[in-house]
């Protein structure tokens, strides 16, 4: 752990709020907690994009999901709901693939879906959930890596590993890696989903994960330095 500081950390993390019940003051006190730890960004859902706005300063950007947590919207949907939230004040969006058209094999289906996105939301940093685990158990590795090639050219700035919601499970050391030697440095990956110590994080970005999605940002970042 000597190269990871908590400050070097810190600057890796979407400081997150997805859960359905999330009231607008919990997503003002999300944003002073991450303006306290000197997180990277929060992300909230779509709704709670205009509180955490109003709420963050200017260097604290803004992320949010689209499409979440299924993936099973039609890609016009994915794409209104990300301008949408970009009109409101997000500077990144999280979107999901249809995780069913990966598992068949239809991987244009994917880069189009993804395409809808980056063409409704063009100024915002992109991230593709790809549910990594579930790939890697209904389809396997070489299907988690031609998912991060169709994000790659459709568009996307990162591709992610994990809603959190998915019954699969979250991030892995095996996906991290099978999605990093497959698109980075080209793409950045977020590790999100079941990181709740240092220990994991650091796992994580050692695997090649370049942003890290945290809810119990504050226990990860207190075991480090």
């Amino acid at each position: 752990m000597t190269n990871w500081t908590r400050a070097r950390v810190a600057g890796l993390v979407d400081h997150t709020l997805l859960k359905p019940e999330a009231t607008a003051d919990a997503v003002t006190a999300l944003v002073a907690d991450a303006v306290h730890l000197g997180v990277y960004a929060v992300c909230v859902s779509p709704s709670m994009v205009g509180a955490a706005a109003a709420a963050a300063p200017a260097e604290l950007a803004i992320a949010t999901v689209a499409g979440f947590p299924s993936g099973k919207h039609l890609p016009e949907i994915k794409a209104r709901e990300a301008a949408l939230a970009v009109a409101a004040g997000a500077t990144e969006v999280d979107m999901v693939i249809d995780v069913g058209a990966a598992v068949s094999g239809d991987f244009a289906a994917v880069g189009a879906d993804v395409a809808a996105v980056r063409a409704a939301a063009p100024t915002a940093a992109l991230k593709v959930i790809v549910e990594s685990a579930a790939l890697l158990d209904h389809a396997g590795a070489d299907a988690l890596a031609a998912v991060c090639r169709a994000a790659a050219d459709a568009g996307a700035d990162f591709v992610k590993t994990s809603t959190g919601f998915h019954p699969s499970g979250g991030a892995s050391l095996r996906a991290v890696s099978v999605m990093a030697d497959t698109v980075g440095p080209a793409l950045g990956i977020k590790a999100s989903g079941g990181i709740r110590t240092a220990e994991d994080a650091i796992a994580m970005l050692d695997a090649g994960a370049t942003r890290l999605g945290l809810s119990g940002t504050a226990a990860v970042l207190d075991g480090l330095p």
